[in-house]
């Protein structure tokens, strides 16, 4: 027998509370500069309980071709990677804006 989710009672299979966590989310994308002159994409907005992050930047590093980690709740990529950011989270079902 299949697993219910707990949260919108369908199978797991067929649930789609992932996809109206990703809808709901307003995320915002910014570049910083740090020390040395280097650039860091800064990814702000997620909500880490609705969503698994650790795959999320995974996706993101492979994607890049970037190093990157996780600071207080914020994705931080090695690079300025706005364009190709936005364009992964976008297909990903996420609201992005660019700052």
């Amino acid at each position: 027998m299949s697993d219910i989710c707990e949260v919108c009672g369908l199978p797991k299979e067929i649930c789609v509370c992932e996809d109206i966590a990703r809808e709901q989310q307003k995320i915002t994308i910014a570049v910083d500069k740090r020390r040395y002159g280097k650039m860091m994409t800064i990814v702000d907005g997620i909500n880490t309980h609705d969503l698994d992050i650790n795959s999320l930047i995974t996706q993101l590093k492979s994607k890049c071709a970037c190093g990157g980690t996780i600071k207080d709740g914020k994705i931080e990529l090695q690079g300025d990677h706005r364009n190709r950011v936005k364009e992964t989270l976008e297909k990903m079902g996420f609201t992005v804006e660019v700052l």
